[in-house]
């Protein structure tokens, strides 16, 4: 694709090499760009802008760049700023952006670096938090217009890790307001490959804005289904870690023993690479855990056995097996039943206790969204002690049941299948989403509408097995080019937002207690 001119930067340095640098970023992913100087005062208004050139590089391969001098992280901070604003007002993805702490990680990043101090593959690679995690200095809003002006001067855990790897925060992003689906106090998010949908889930953010190309890479957060949902509705590769992987110090609770951190990235090998940084025992986090994984570039696949379910993409299956994997039709059984209510009774309950004082003050009533938390929050109230125990006793016979059922390595299936994504977050499977291409719509819409749905599909292990499931969706994406297909948002004009649909009015139910 060729591009008449490099977008308008912020840059300061003034020589014709120095501006063209886009030349050399692009021309690394096969784009073809004929770069001109460009002043490094120009500054244009939205309506103004030129679209941007399509710009999807891996996590490594932005590394490598950094590594062999070709981009600085100054350089490549600028870059993503401009697409994170360039996008945002269609997208509605980004909270706050933390744009005076990423040109300071940015500088100190480079001049590390200048020293010959590298600190490993993230080093001076920007990325974007979900805004339930705390970053001192910035709003933590958690997406509620309760706590819209929120500031925790707390370093996450998550985020300690990822600042001593050397990677640079560009943004907050969006969380769903109290981490429950897209809706948030700013809009709601949309879908980078159908921007007349949703972007689903609560990492509706860090989905969004690695699906756009406008982040690297993006922390989220799972308690039921927050990650796979995005994930397979913006078309990225997630991986939900087993349960207590990554420690949550700072981060926003719903559930001490559901709510998950992990990587929203383009492909696995970034994942694995993320996860082996943000991995580990958080002394603040009593659920987390040293996790024993293994490294999953060096597993021989051939050695494993895959079952796969009746729902699984049969595409997966066949690319696997040539690989050499042994794949075998599966069921995974267990005599529990309603795992939905298990989850649900567990989820709510734990979710009141953290926000009892909140619900009893009534500031539910003002919730962006009554026919979610609130009505969650009101039927919690009234459950009894003896159901909620009932329910901890019927998941702990869920979890011995999958683990005598679990007789393969890892079994590929729908990531989205509600019954399995209630069941995978009650006993703390890791599963990867992996994209697997495109499905027809049945009634196109007309030629200049956006619009695309992705197909993905799930790669589940056992718990503490992760390093299983990204050796499979590595193996997969090594034959495949899915993962590296964009969205078509590049020619986005600040005429192409879409006004929020008025969500159905549905009174506020006072409770007073």
């Amino acid at each position: 694709m060729a591009v008449d001119k490099c977008p308008p930067t912020a840059m300061t340095r003034t020589s014709t090499a120095a501006n063209c640098f886009f030349f050399l970023i692009f021309s690394f992913f096969g784009v073809a760009i004929q770069c001109i100087p460009v002043s490094p005062h120009a500054s244009v208004s939205p309506d103004q802008s030129p679209p941007l050139p399509p710009f999807r590089p891996m996590v490594l391969e932005l590394g490598e760049l950094v590594k062999t001098k070709q981009v600085t992280s100054l350089e490549l901070v600028q870059i993503f700023l401009q697409r994170l604003k360039r996008y945002n007002h269609v997208l509605e993805a980004v909270v706050s952006f933390t744009e005076e702490l990423a040109h300071k990680q940015a500088k100190e990043a480079d001049e590390l670096f200048a020293r010959g101090v590298y600190l490993g593959p993230l080093h001076g690679i920007p990325y974007g938090l979900k805004d339930i995690i705390s970053v001192p200095g910035y709003r933590t809003t958690w997406d509620s217009r309760s706590f819209k002006e929120q500031v925790i001067d707390v370093e996450a855990w998550v985020y300690q890790q990822l600042k001593s790897a050397g990677a640079v925060l560009v943004a907050k992003l969006v969380s769903g307001s109290l981490a429950y689906d897209d809706i948030w106090f700013g809009g709601r998010t949309r879908n980078p490959w159908n921007i007349e949908e949703f972007s689903t889930g609560s990492s509706a953010g860090p989905a969004a804005c690695t699906s756009a190309g406008m982040v690297p890479f993006a922390i989220g957060s799972e308690t039921a289904g927050s990650m796979t949902f995005p994930a397979a509705r913006c078309g990225v590769t997630a991986l939900r870690p087993t349960f207590g992987t990554v420690g949550r110090t700072g981060v926003m609770s719903i559930s001490e023993s559901l709510d998950k951190l992990g990587p929203f990235c383009r492909n696995a090998v970034d994942c694995a690479v993320i996860l082996d940084v943000i991995r580990g025992k958080d002394p603040h986090d009593l659920s987390s855990v040293e996790s024993p994984l293994d490294d999953p570039f060096s597993i021989d696949i051939s050695k494993l056995t895959v079952g796969y379910l009746d729902d699984a993409d049969m595409e997966v299956v066949r690319v696997l097996s040539s690989k050499g994997v042994n794949m075998v039709p599966f069921n995974l059984s267990y005599t529990v039943d309603s795992v939905q209510g298990i989850l649900n009774f567990t989820m709510d309950v734990d979710m009141l206790a953290h926000f009892d004082e909140w619900q009893r003050m009534g500031l539910d009533d003002q919730y962006e969204a009554q026919d979610q938390w609130p009505t969650e929050l009101r039927r919690a109230r009234v459950l009894s002690a003896v159901d909620y125990v009932q329910a901890q006793r019927a998941r702990g016979k869920l979890m011995r049941e999958v683990k005598e059922s679990f007789s393969v390595d890892a079994f590929v299936g729908n990531a989205t299948d509600w019954e399995r994504v209630c069941m995978g977050n009650l006993v703390g499977l890791p599963v990867i989403v992996v994209p697997t291409g495109f499905k027809n719509i049945s009634n196109p819409p007309p030629t200049a509408t956006r619009r695309r749905t992705t197909i993905t599909t799930g790669i589940y292990a056992p718990p503490h097995r992760d390093h299983i499931a990204l050796a499979l969706a590595m193996a997969y994406q090594s034959a495949t080019n899915h993962h590296r297909a964009r969205p078509p948002i590049d020619n986005l004009g600040p005429h192409d937002s879409i006004p929020d649909t008025p969500l159905a009015p549905i009174p506020p139910r006072l409770l007073h207690v």
